[in-house]
This record gives C-alpha cells, sequence and structure tokens, in this order.
C-alpha cells in the first residue's frame, strides 16, 4: 500500500475548496483521512446552507463521524486549507481528532490567536492532537486573497 505524504492529502482539500469556490462560498476545503484513505470530504457551505456553522471542517467531521459510526475521530487526521476557527477546534477537541494540518494561518479568527496554554495551561484542542500548519501555505493562502480580492472590486 502507497503511503501518501500531507502534501498529498492537501491538494486534495484544496480541491474541496476550489469547489467551494466554484459555489461563491469562502474558499477553504477539508478531508479526513484514516488508514492512509479519504474517509471525508468538505468545504464551505455557509451561504448556500445559511447557516455560519456549515464551515468544511464541520462539513468534514459529520461525514467521517457518519463513515465510521462514531464520534471520535482519534485515528484521523484533518486536513484544512485554513487553520480552524475557534468553532471548529472546538469541535475538533470534541471528536478527539489525532492530527490536524491546516495550510494557511488565519491572523483574525484562528484558533491559535486565542490559545494561550502558556497561561492557563489549557488547550483548545484535545491535548492529544499533534498539529502541523503551513502545509501548501501559499497556494492556500493565494486562493483566499484572490477570492476577497474580487469580492472588494
Amino acid at each position: 500500500m502507497e503511503i501518501y505524504s500531507d502534501e498529498y492529502f492537501m491538494k486534495m482539500a484544496f480541491k474541496e475548496a476550489e469547489y467551494a469556490l466554484q459555489r461563491e462560498e469562502i474558499p477553504v476545503g477539508a478531508v479526513i483521512v484514516a488508514k492512509n484513505q479519504i474517509i471525508a470530504r468538505g468545504h464551505n457551505l455557509t451561504e448556500q446552507l445559511n447557516d455560519f456553522t456549515a464551515h468544511a471542517e464541520m462539513q468534514a467531521f459529520t461525514a467521517a463521524s457518519d463513515f465510521l459510526g462514531g464520534k471520535y475521530l482519534d485515528k484521523c487526521t484533518l486536513f484544512v486549507t485554513l487553520e480552524p476557527c475557534l468553532m471548529c477546534a472546538g469541535a475538533a477537541f470534541n471528536t478527539r481528532i489525532g492530527r490536524i494540518v491546516f495550510g494557511a494561518y488565519d491572523e483574525r479568527r484562528g484558533y491559535t490567536q486565542f490559545d494561550h496554554e502558556h497561561l492557563t495551561n489549557k488547550r483548545i484542542l484535545h491535548p492529544k492532537t499533534e498539529v502541523i500548519g503551513g502545509v501548501l501555505e501559499d497556494a492556500c493562502l493565494q486562493l483566499l486573497q484572490e477570492f476577497f480580492q474580487t469580492k472588494r472590486n
């Protein structure tokens, strides 16, 4: 069995972000991987569903839990093109996701802006969750910047 890299799966999440872009949604995409296989996909659907909670991660969490038949994703990895917000990080905590790999950092709304472990000894994410940021960051950031640039014009 071929082992795929974080970059490979981030490219799959990027394709989901492109689907969001085609639907005039903020272009964020996500995939969830278990045993080197994509078990769930998601992209932003907040405009289409008129639901501010319909983030890519939330769509993927629901699909992965349905696929696995359980709510815990501790043996899974979430690949998402943008750093999770507080809401999605909170959901990730509850899923006990094993790893989160994200593309672009979100300097305004990303959970790391609020994760002050050194001050409170509490983490927003589950203590066992491993996090890797900045995978294919330039491509992920460029897609978002181009989207918002077209909205401003």
